[in-house]
């Protein structure tokens, strides 16, 4: 029995010996990779730069008061259509106190030269019927009692501007009815009522009583890179992608590309500015963020080979073409002039390559 078990022992111990002498012998063979193959192919190869910014009206008009005072009415919300000319709010004047009382001053004086006037005209032309009084003294009394009754018209409708800020002669063009300048839309209306707001003069811009612009007139407003600017020409192609709206693709053609840079953290970047074309059934909000699309080079139906078999030495760039594949794969690296790249596919220029020459692919581990 113990012979029995000396012998299992020894037997067990052979094949342990055994399993670790074949191990380390197959784990010391060099190992061979295989590679899949790949083949160039004709392809359209672009070039293409993508402009970040948004969607914006070409003209977007902010409306503001022509007198100061309080914001009594609002006729308008955004998204509302309005035509030039249109109310758009209502203004409450609030007079200065020493205006209002130069105006109600003036007043005053106009109505005790009225009553002179009247009085000397009175007695001149009772004179005058009597044929006491010259007809030129009769004329000038009568000329400078008119002039009175202007001038406390004026003096009158002055007060009223200063305490209502409404002119009685032209009511209808007062200038406490804001008015829209254009015809759009209602993008923005920054006050309410009860609000203050100020005219604009030489020392303020005004208060915006609502931002009015022509939604049908948009453009893309984005920026580009120093490195790509000198390759956008105004009237070039782009399309537009709105982030907002799946598969969103609308044309729009550049119009202007700024001729001085701007610091963008620490990056040099130009403004490009480009018209959307669009029909009447599209419809785009102002502010939508949105990228432009640029083909700034193009290779139609030219030979191209996978980026991913390119390998790149410096300035030059090889490929590895099969020679032989029996017993092992076997490849011969070869040099080649590269043109366009989109990340995906590289375009050959020049070099021993054509439609058909097998190309070493990704590596298979064996």
């Amino acid at each position: 029995m113990k012979k029995f078990f000396k012998i299992f022992i020894w037997i067990i111990i052979g094949i342990i010996f055994a399993g670790t002498f074949i191990y380390l012998y197959y784990n010391s063979k060099d190992k061979v990779d295989v590679y899949t193959i790949e083949y160039p192919s004709e392809e359209t190869i672009e070039r293409v730069s993508v402009l970040t910014g948004k969607i914006e009206p070409r003209d977007e008009i902010d409306i503001k008061p022509q007198i100061s005072g309080i914001i009594s009415e609002i006729l308008v919300e955004p998204g509302d259509h309005v035509n030039n000319g249109d109310i758009i709010a209502k203004i409450k004047v609030i007079p200065e106190e020493a205006q209002l009382s130069s105006a109600e001053n003036r007043v005053a004086i106009a109505e005790i030269s009225l009553s002179e006037a009247r009085s000397n005209f009175e007695r001149t032309r009772q004179l005058f019927d009597k044929k006491y009084e010259s007809r030129e003294k009769y004329e000038s009394d009568h000329a400078a009692y008119e002039r009175a009754k202007r001038e406390l018209e004026q003096a009158k409708d002055q007060l009223t501007i200063v305490r209502d800020g409404v002119s009685a002669a032209n009511a209808q063009g007062s200038n406490t009815l804001v008015r829209a300048t254009v015809t759009g839309v209602v993008l923005e209306v920054p006050v309410k009522v009860g609000s203050s707001v100020i005219q604009a003069n030489t020392f303020n811009d005004g208060t915006t009583i609502a931002k009015v612009a022509d939604m049908t007139d948009l453009i893309f407003n984005g920026k580009v890179d120093e490195t790509e600017v000198d390759l956008l020409r105004e009237g070039m192609e782009v399309r537009i992608t709105v982030g907002a709206i799946p598969d969103s693709d609308y044309p729009a053609v550049i119009e202007k590309i700024a001729p001085m840079a701007t610091d963008d953290n620490g990056t040099n970047t130009f403004e490009v500015k480009a018209a959307l074309n669009l029909n009447a059934e599209t419809k785009l909000r102002a502010g939508y963020s949105a990228n432009a699309n640029v083909i700034l080079e193009s290779a139609q139906n030219t030979l191209a080979v996978p980026e991913s078999v390119v390998e790149y030495d410096g300035d030059k760039a090889y490929v590895y073409v099969l020679k032989d594949s029996v017993p092992t794969q076997k490849f011969e690296r070869k040099e080649f002039k590269t043109g366009l790249s989109d990340g995906i596919s590289v375009q050959v220029k020049s070099g021993d390559i054509n439609i058909k020459t097998p190309l070493r692919g990704s590596v298979i581990k064996k």
